[in-house]
């Protein structure tokens, strides 16, 4: 297997990889603008079907190829992931449940 993440072959140019994964938050915060709301969690998270899920699928996929084209770089998984984590976490347009198993909530 080749090495091909940028990310990888050129570690120390850490303003290149800054750079990137900042328009890659970005591009998933614009993807996300075209989705209604989506509820993160429900009845069983590891449902492949669960809109999240197939959102996930999809924006890591065309977050890849953006990165490719525009930006002629080869974002590894972990990185594609943490943008998408990141941006999931500063949209307003996911949803949870109250008490959805987060100990961190109080059940009142």
């Amino acid at each position: 297997m080749a090495i091909r993440y940028t990310l990888w072959l050129d570690p120390d140019n850490t303003l290149l990889h800054r750079t990137v994964e900042a328009e890659l938050e970005r591009f998933f915060m614009e993807r996300f603008a075209d989705y209604p709301h989506i509820r993160l969690f429900g009845a069983d998270p590891y449902d492949y079907d669960s809109p999240f899920n197939r959102l996930y699928d999809v924006l890591m996929a065309r977050a890849a190829d953006y990165a490719e084209r525009h930006w002629r770089y080869i974002a590894s998984p972990e990185q594609l992931n943490r943008c998408f984590f990141r941006a999931v976490g500063r949209s307003n347009k996911f949803v949870r449940d109250p008490n959805d198993g987060d100990s961190n909530q109080s059940s009142s």
